[in-house]
C-alpha cells in the first residue's frame, strides 16, 4: 500500500510526540519496524521519492524498426542472430511494439483451382 509522504510525516510526528509503538499501530496501524523505515527516509531526505528502475534491453526498438524495413521477409532466427539473443526474445519486443509479422502464404495448387 501506497502512503502520502504528509501521513508518513504525521505516524512520525506522532510518534515523537513521546507515544508508544502500541498506540502508533492503534492509531495509524503502522508496525514499529515501517516507522523506522519512514524516519530513516526522512533524515536522508528521500522520504517518497522512488526511482524507478528500467533494465537494459538487448534489442534496440528503433534498430529492429529499421531492420523490419529493410528485410520485410527476414525470418525471426535471421533477426535473432543479427541481436545476439533468442527468437522468443524477438517474438516478444515485435509484439510489444505492436509489428505484425506475417510472411505472405504462396499459393497451392487448391487456392488456385478456387
Amino acid at each position: 500500500m501506497a502512503y502520502s509522504i504528509d501521513y508518513k510525516k504525521r505516524v512520525i510526528a506522532y510518534k515523537d510526540e513521546g507515544h508508544s509503538f502500541k498506540e502508533l499501530y492503534e492509531a495509524f496501524r503502522i508496525p514499529s519496524g515501517t516507522y523506522y523505515v519512514w524516519k530513516g527516509q526522512l533524515e536522508r531526505g528521500v522520504l517518497g521519492v522512488k526511482v524507478k528502475q528500467t533494465r537494459r534491453r538487448k534489442i534496440n526498438p528503433e534498430e529492429l524498426r529499421r531492420v523490419i524495413e529493410e528485410q520485410p521477409d527476414a525470418y525471426l532466427r535471421e533477426i535473432a542472430e543479427k541481436f545476439g539473443c533468442s527468437i522468443a526474445s524477438v517474438h516478444a519486443r515485435l509484439k510489444k511494439l505492436k509489428i505484425t509479422y506475417k510472411k505472405r502464404r504462396l499459393p497451392t495448387r487448391k487456392s488456385l483451382r478456387n
